[in-house]
């Protein structure tokens, strides 16, 4: 967590990034949100040239050394900048010069807003309205096609034991299997709605356990890596929701590479971040990752509807019973995905809004 001057407190309050750079472009201040957007830790990048930290893009150099020489101002959109790890980004920025009386010796004001927040924002907000609606309307069905399953089974059973023919049982095992196979289907669409048993969990100790089922189901052919930062405090949920959401995005994972390739699961810490129109102080990111062929263009907008499978076999609900799960406990789901770089990213909050 970065030290912060008393001058500069309201700053770390602030949904976009800040950074204060002094006259030779050393970060002298970076808020919470400045070291989310960047992933770096601010004890790590005070006295460090901007350029250390990130690459700048021809145009925000120039507004910079602008700024410094002639004190001048300045607010550009759609910047390019790049971070350490390698990650584009695409900005809205806005140079402010300042006093050179301040606190810790600042002369410009670097305000960076990303892109696509706003556009992933109100993406969200569609989608959590959407999967509302679809989720009533897969419920009253489930609730409308559980009882007649449960008749045309017993009738099947009836009819088998009514049959002189013994080959014909065949037919009836088969009503009797789809009735079954139907009926646990209809289960698991009505499962998410259980009410939660939160109590005190380790994030690490849930990845571990995904990971211990992943390398069980595909033995020796799925390597299963993980990145975890250590220091992540524990969160008040339910474990075994956290457990199957978790679990319910590798296996898909998994399932597409046909148990042949590297999962990634990576944790870092975020802090003030807006999840589903809260602020919150201290959250969580828990990467799920994979280098299989990525998710089909066609089914990308609506891979957490349910029903919606991208592969054979598949019953779409994994994604589905996942999200509803996540935002159980507040929390937002995305993904980004090519062939060769799929990430599922879950943000979970570490304390009440």
């Amino acid at each position: 967590m970065t030290p912060t001057h008393p001058s500069f407190a309201g700053l770390d309050l602030l949904a976009s990034a800040v950074l204060l750079i002094d006259q030779g472009l050393v970060v002298r201040y970076i808020n919470a949100a400045g070291e989310n957007l960047l992933a770096v830790s601010g004890r790590t990048v005070l006295g460090r040239q901007l350029g250390d930290i990130c690459t700048c893009s021809a145009t925000l150099r120039s507004a910079l050394d602008n700024g410094l020489a002639n004190n001048w101002g300045y607010t550009g959109q759609n910047i390019e900048l790049k971070r350490c790890d390698g990650e584009v980004l695409h900005i809205n920025c806005t140079v402010t010069p300042l006093a050179a009386e301040n606190a810790v010796g600042a002369r410009l004001l670097l305000e960076l807003q990303p892109i696509e927040h706003h556009l992933t924002a109100t993406r969200e907000e569609r989608l959590i309205e959407q999967q509302q609606v679809s989720r009533e309307l897969i419920r009253n069905l489930a609730h409308e096609i559980k009882n007649p399953l449960g008749g045309i089974r017993g009738a099947a059973q009836l009819l088998e034991h009514e049959l002189a023919n013994p080959s014909l049982k065949e037919y009836t095992q088969v009503i009797i299997k789809e009735a079954d196979r139907l009926q646990d289907l209809m289960q698991r669409l009505l499962t998410p709605h259980r009410a939660m048993l939160p109590t005190t969990v380790n994030i690490h100790e849930i990845l571990e356990r995904v990971r211990s089922l992943l390398t069980a189901e595909f033995p020796g052919s799925l390597q299963v890596r993980r990145d975890y930062d250590t220091s992540l405090p524990e969160l008040v949920g339910d474990r075994e929701q956290l457990i199957q959401a978790v679990l319910n995005i590798a296996r898909n994972a998994a399932q597409a590479m046909e148990g042949e390739g590297e999962i990634i699961l990576k944790t870092r810490s975020l802090r003030q971040v807006t999840l589903a129109k809260k602020r919150y102080r201290l959250a969580m990111e828990i990467k799920v990752g994979d280098n299989g062929p990525g998710i089909p263009d066609d089914i990308r907008e609506r891979m957490f509807y349910p029903l919606v499978s991208g592969r054979d076999g598949g019953s779409g609900l994994g994604l589905t019973i996942a999200q509803n799960f996540i935002q159980h406990h507040h929390g937002t789901i995305d993904c980004s995905s090519r062939p060769g770089n799929t990430v599922f990213t879950l943000r979970l909050p570490v304390e009440q809004a």
